[in-house]
């Protein structure tokens, strides 16, 4: 089992709150959603895709 994210999940993820695209940021092992200003962590290689778990981006 890898805990490295895999960016062709991207094709089949969208942002839960708006499904919209998201982008992958490697160095902050985050998915981010511009249109919902959210940043969904990714944990073990794994996206935690909850608007709880979510960081507000600036």
């Amino acid at each position: 089992m890898s805990d490295v994210f895999d960016p062709k999940m991207l094709e089949a993820l969208v942002c839960p709150q708006t499904q919209a695209t998201l982008r992958y940021d490697p160095e902050a092992q985050e998915l981010v959603s511009k249109q919902a200003q959210l940043a969904y962590p990714i944990r073990d290689g794994i996206p935690v895709m909850l608007v709880d778990e979510a960081r507000v981006l600036d």
